[in-house]
């Protein structure tokens, strides 16, 4: 009962020199944090643009969910989305086990 997906992503930014460091990111130059929610389409449900580089998932996903008038689109009951290793782990959001590098050793050995 899978019904959408949210990831997070970077897009270069134009930042002044004088505000750029909470926007450079481990690659070394400024970019904004967006999360997006999407259907299984690939269609666009839900966007939420500038953050500086250097802000968190979850913390843009925990500000999505508390500010009602972005009108997050909340799973219904009984349906999830797909989340990662970033978000936290509550109802409605499924994301990987926290500690499968279990099986990564499995395979190696």
């Amino acid at each position: 009962d899978c019904i959408r997906a949210i990831d997070g992503t970077h897009i270069k930014a134009c930042i002044l020199l004088s505000c750029q460091i909470p926007y450079i990111g481990r690659k070394g130059e400024p970019t904004q944090n967006i999360i997006i929610v999407c259907d299984f389409n690939m269609c666009f449900i839900f966007a939420f643009p500038d953050w500086a580089g250097t802000t968190h998932d979850s913390r843009i996903f925990l500000q999505a969910l508390r500010k009602q008038e972005l009108k997050f689109p909340h799973p219904p009951p009984g349906k999830y989305y797909l989340v990662d290793s970033r978000y936290p782990q509550m109802a409605g959001f499924l994301g990987p086990y926290r500690g499968n590098d279990i099986i990564y050793l499995i395979f190696v050995e």
